[in-house]
């Protein structure tokens, strides 16, 4: 993950408003709700469960139960880690997941739902909802483009992301990007004549490590991990049904 050349701060839309005090009592650990049921209205049209996935780094960090479609990263001594889909994704479609933040003191850290070509190559495209371990009444998104970002925009949650699953959702087309918060747009970009844009096929990434030495802590603050072990849960994590641009070959 990369620090961020700008960001600027947007109040957010009216997330939810009427349905948010039910939404986060149901999304809790102890709800009677089946977690594959709770958001099953926000599922984008045309998706799918991700059925399995490949981790890039610290794998013993990272635990994926496939028959719950659970995936569970901690943060520890052990520093973190980073999984993905193993099919990349093309223009078109829409890839969402129920995310809990962790609890705790978590300023420093980062952990994220994002869309990328190849993560840390120079002309990668990307699209990105970043958490901010200083701030979990926010939430950050931006695109890149060939390798080039500087689009960044923070933007206020009316929740707190460590309370409890909420739904994120980034749809994704030739002509325009949606990022959704539980159903509601949060951020629209339509493609303007001449503008690059994000077309290469993209993975389905996530991933959660220590962003503190970013601009001098000013990004997401400085760690203290008082309160570690750390864990990022997600859980049905959905991706395009026909728009796979290629598969491999390893299995989990």
């Amino acid at each position: 993950r990369r620090c961020p050349a700008h960001q600027n701060r947007t109040t957010s839309l009216p997330l939810l408003r009427a349905l948010l005090s039910t939404t986060m009592a149901s999304d809790s650990e102890s709800s009677d709700v089946a977690p594959d049921d709770q958001h099953e209205h926000l599922r984008p049209e045309g998706t799918e469960p991700l059925a399995s996935i490949a981790v890039d780094y610290t794998p013993d960090a990272c635990r994926h139960a496939p028959a719950s479609g659970e995936i569970h990263v901690t943060y520890d001594e052990r520093g973190g880690a980073r999984w993905r889909s193993r099919s990349r994704f093309l223009p078109g479609g829409a890839v969402a997941a129920a995310v809990r933040a962790p609890a705790g003191d978590t300023a420093g850290l980062n952990y994220n739902l994002y869309l990328s070509s190849l993560e840390g190559s120079g002309d990668m495209d990307e699209i990105d909802f970043e958490f901010l371990g200083n701030d979990k009444r926010a939430v950050q998104t931006n695109f890149f483009v060939a390798g080039c970002g500087g689009r960044e925009a923070i933007h206020d949650l009316p929740f707190d992301s460590s309370d409890g699953f909420h739904h994120y959702a980034v749809a994704w087309g030739a002509e325009a990007i949606e990022w959704r918060v539980d159903g509601e747009v949060l951020r629209r970009e339509e493609r303007r004549d001449g503008e690059p844009w994000p077309e290469k096929p993209m993975f389905l990434y996530a991933s959660f490590w220590d962003a503190s030495g970013v601009d001098e802590g000013r990004w997401t603050g400085t760690y203290h991990g008082r309160d570690a072990p750390y864990v990022c849960s997600y859980r049905d994590v959905r991706v395009p049904v026909a728009l796979s641009a290629e598969e491999e070959e390893e299995e989990e």
